[in-house]
């Protein structure tokens, strides 16, 4: 059985899906770009800022299934420009513990929804 995770504290969903679905105690979030949850508008100043709302936004679909980022297991990374890795590389790093830090992938893509330039989706384990 899955559970359908839905949080106001994040971007509502503009599509056919939904923030994030529990099965058993594993979470699959989808991914979250830098809207700011209260307006819907993007957070674009600068690709730092930029990434610390998406993982804000992240933060607050854990939370709503009772998660945290020491839950996370796997992230995926999209972004725009390889070479704005090391900064959302410095922003993501502060949002884990580098000892006990997920599996990841950060994939260069050629376009992401809404001309943001990041993109990141989340598995997390109770």
């Amino acid at each position: 059985m899955k559970k359908i995770i839905i949080t106001e504290n994040a971007p509502a969903p503009i599509g056919p899906y939904n923030q994030a679905v529990l099965v058993g105690n594993t979470l699959y979030t989808s991914g979250q770009i830098a809207l700011n949850p209260q307006t819907m508008e993007l957070v674009l100043d600068n690709i730092e800022t930029e990434t610390k709302q998406v993982l804000e936004n992240m933060k607050a679909v854990l939370e709503a299934a009772e998660m945290t980022f020491e839950n996370v297991v796997k992230t995926t990374i999209f972004i725009m420009d390889m070479n704005d890795f090391a900064r959302i590389n410095s922003i993501y790093g502060s949002y884990f513990d580098e000892k006990t830090a997920p599996a990841r992938e950060t994939v260069q893509v050629a376009g992401l929804p809404k001309g943001v330039n990041v993109e990141i989706s989340m598995i997390a384990v109770k």
